[in-house]
């Protein structure tokens, strides 16, 4: 069983995704694209989900998914009852709804160690005072021709360069970034 904080608390810790209230519903967004948005009263949830795909996955579970109304079935849409859902098929759906409004490039960073999709979210940003106790002082950036050790230089490269692309391994020690490998 599952409910609206847990989503929010997978959701929002992907890169891109941001919140906001839109006529009285929270809904999880990545511009302007919605992947994930609650009921009035949080219980239910919608989310994106291939349309050729959503007949099956109702069929399979009618007691915990159900299509959106009529004026939705145009939508790549499902809804589910979140309290029939469990905290690992929650993170799959809502991590799957994101992956459809995002650059094929970012697809893997929720499969990566902790922190690297944060991590990454916070380059993507450029928001470099959260992101600098998030990695290690030795951090090692690897990345196309470019190779640095040490917390302040991958910092001030990122600085100064655009938005490199996210990393494809990452090497996580303490809690920290150790390494990030394009």
């Amino acid at each position: 069983m599952t409910d609206s904080d847990a989503v929010r608390r997978v959701g929002l810790a992907l890169p891109r995704a941001y919140e906001r209230e839109v006529r009285g519903r929270w809904k999880l967004k990545v511009g302007q694209i919605v992947f994930v948005a609650f009921s009035r009263d949080e219980q239910e949830l919608g989310f994106g989900f291939p349309r050729a795909e959503r007949e099956g996955l109702v069929a399979a579970d009618p007691e915990t998914f159900y299509l959106p109304g009529r004026a939705d079935l145009r939508y790549q849409w499902v809804c589910a009852h979140l309290a029939r859902l469990d905290e690992t098929e929650m993170r799959e759906l809502v991590v799957d709804a994101w992956r459809m409004c995002t650059p094929a490039m970012l697809h893997d960073l929720p499969d990566l160690p902790e922190p690297a999709a944060q991590v990454w979210n916070l380059v993507d940003r450029r928001d470099w005072a959260a992101l600098r106790p998030l990695l290690d002082p030795s951090v090692r950036f690897d990345d196309a021709r470019v190779s640095l050790r040490g917390r302040s230089r991958v910092l001030d490269h990122l600085d100064a360069s655009p938005t490199p692309k996210p990393p494809r391994q990452v090497e996580v020690r303490d809690g920290r970034l150790f390494r990030w490998r394009r």
